[in-house]
């Protein structure tokens, strides 16, 4: 990126069109202000550390909430581990600064808005959410929680990439050495999910025979 101009509206890698198809993000959820806020049940609010950047939540529950200890997410976060919740796109909605947000893809190093990608402040550097392809990875200690109730709804289902932690966390939850469900439970997990996932397993191997047989 040596030379480049780095832009505090989202605007990067667009080379500074502000409008056009490459800059069709803002009209696309999640960035797409929901201006009929009545059809926008407000359950939750977040923002940034400075307050330029802030959003507002639809869904009582996250689809999921993990804790994710690779090395990446210790890197970018500046801490152990990553805790994120699993939202759909339409389920958030910007009231501040969503042209104040700024983009960074980790597997080519660029801050062009390309899926998926990490999305912070521009300004304060705040990370704000994971864009994927389909759904959006937010990160609970943004949000504005006003009882205990709200909190628990967050509550993880998981860790993922255990192995890689930089501390020890013994409560119980089902532990993967890598992406949940895709590899292989460790440490203190649940005995019955890891007998689940044994008869899960089990059961992908016996249909592969029987394909081809």
């Amino acid at each position: 990126m040596s030379g480049a101009t780095y832009n505090a509206n989202g605007d990067n890698g667009d080379l500074g069109s502000t409008e056009g198809e490459l800059n069709q993000w803002k009209h696309r959820p999640p960035y797409r202000v929901h201006d009929d806020t009545s059809e926008f049940k407000v359950r939750y609010e977040g923002s940034c550390h400075c307050g330029k950047i802030q959003y507002q939540l639809s869904r009582e529950k996250p689809l999921d909430a993990k804790y994710c200890h690779c090395t990446t997410c210790q890197k970018i976060h500046g801490s152990p581990f990553q805790w994120s919740a699993i939202f759909h796109k339409d389920d958030i909605n910007f009231t501040h600064g969503h042209h104040d947000l700024g983009w960074y893809e980790s597997s080519e190093k660029t801050c062009v808005h390309k899926l998926p990608c990490k999305v912070s402040c521009a300004y304060c550097r705040t990370p704000i959410m994971d864009e994927g392809r389909n759904m959006i990875l937010l990160f609970p200690t943004l949000i504005n929680f006003k009882s205990p109730e709200d909190r628990k709804n967050f509550d993880i289902s998981c860790h993922m990439f255990y192995t890689r932690r930089v501390l020890d966390i013994p409560d119980g939850k089902p532990k993967w050495t890598g992406i949940n469900n895709e590899s292989d439970l460790i440490e203190d997990s649940p005995q019955e999910a890891v007998n689940e996932l044994k008869r899960k397993r089990q059961d992908e191997q016996d249909k592969k025979k029987d394909e081809k047989s």
